[in-house]
């Protein structure tokens, strides 16, 4: 049996591109503290696409709320380090929301640029839809800067397609998952 067999449910390591060695894992608590302190690492342009307006930090508030999601209705990743918890640098963090009331899940995505550009957000997309669709949703959406075309071009290598957004400057991309 390969180690990859024997890691827990919704977790994988890869090899990235660069050499380094990532753990694809469910959100734990222990990543509150990691997370408060790598946001300053993040460029402002990193921050805006996910979001959707500037921040200085995380607030520990939002970094709990991040950390702790309800199993019933959200699921969350990080890319992070193979490395114990509340140690290891978390370098990516995607999420899925159920929509009180609805069938369909809200996600967001935030890969920094330390390591985008090797297949993550296709990587955690992935799983975030697998999710969606072991929930039964109807639909997968996310509202994403227009501009922000790596993210555009990835929703529609994947098969979502454009929605006007509520917003000016974005574009929802929505995957039926019927």
């Amino acid at each position: 049996m390969s180690p990859r067999n024997r890691l827990p449910p919704w977790h994988e390591q890869l090899h990235l591109p660069n050499g380094r060695e990532v753990l694809i894992r469910p959100i734990r608590p222990d990543d509150a503290g990691p997370l408060r302190a790598a946001f300053p690492l993040l460029q402002p342009d990193e921050i805006r696409q996910r979001f959707l307006f500037a921040m200085k930090e995380l607030s520990e508030e939002q970094a709990t709320k991040l950390t702790h999601p309800d199993p019933r209705t959200e699921f969350a990743l990080v890319v992070a380090e193979p490395l114990a918890p509340g140690e290891a640098l978390v370098g990516a963090v995607a999420r899925a929301a159920i929509a009180p009331g609805t069938r369909e899940a809200e996600f967001a995505i935030l890969v920094s640029h330390y390591i985008n550009g090797m297949g993550l957000g296709r990587q955690l997309m992935r799983r975030l839809v697998r999710w969606s669709k072991g929930k039964k949703l109807e639909r997968l959406y996310g509202d994403v800067l227009e501009h922000n075309h790596p993210m555009l071009q990835l929703a529609q290598s994947l098969g979502f397609h454009r929605e006007s957004a509520n917003s000016p400057g974005l574009v929802r991309v929505v995957l039926d998952l019927h």
